[in-house]
């Protein structure tokens, strides 16, 4: 594995819906390749709790606030050049206007772009793009268990709809390769053998769409 593990991309990004284990799948992914993690900080929207109560209402300055901390999270990446090293993140800057585009009204989408636009986000690409799928029931179990206040009232409904947005969006996606895991069956997160069989693939030479799906008896 030691060998495999200096082979590991450059720049990785977990992706996927709400509650599927980005974060921690990332911390546990620096801390095997000895790298920095750049994090998603959601905690620190202060409209994110009002956009679950009553998403008609604050979902414009809640994806405000995200496009806004991405723009400055990639300034102080190109700032600290922290890509002449390893890194590892659990967002990607592209998955912004995913959530724009399911969660804003048309003329408000239409004002977003703007200010996208204005901001000029250039963003690096990702040497890979670890892609984590679950069922909504799971996503849903999961978030419970987590128990975080601010997603107290987030609905299976919305869940559902972001889990299709994903679905569409990386099914067109072409920019950097792309491994599929089945998070709904293994869980590399609280189990060591699902996490070493995943850290191997992600090691291994990356080229367009891959899929991780073994049979949960296979790595046992």
């Amino acid at each position: 594995m030691s060998e495999l593990i200096h082979q590991a991309p450059e720049f990785i990004v977990v992706e996927g819906p709400i509650g599927v284990g980005k974060t921690s799948l990332v911390n546990r992914l620096a801390d095997s390749l000895a790298c920095p993690s750049l994090l998603e900080q959601a905690e620190q929207n202060p409209f994110l709790e009002r956009f679950y109560q009553d998403p008609r209402a604050a979902a414009f300055p809640a994806q405000l606030h995200f496009l806004f901390q991405r723009s400055r999270q990639l300034q102080q990446l190109k700032q600290r050049d922290l890509f002449a090293s390893r890194l590892v993140a659990d967002f990607m800057f592209d998955k912004d206007r995913l959530f724009a585009e399911t969660n804003l009204a048309r003329e408000e989408l239409a004002l977003y772009d703007e200010v996208y636009a204005r901001l000029a986000m250039d963003a690096p690409r990702p040497d890979l793009i670890v892609y984590l799928q679950a069922p909504v029931e799971v996503l849903m179990q999961r978030v419970r268990r987590r128990d975080r206040a601010v997603e107290k009232t987030l609905s299976g409904d919305y869940l559902a709809r972001l889990c299709d947005a994903y679905a569409r969006f990386f099914y067109f996606y072409d920019q950097a390769p792309v491994l599929i895991v089945n998070a709904g069956e293994i869980n590399p997160v609280e189990r060591e053998a699902d996490y070493q069989a995943l850290l191997g693939e992600i090691c291994r030479p990356q080229h367009g769409r891959r899929y991780f799906n073994p049979s949960p008896l296979a790595i046992n």
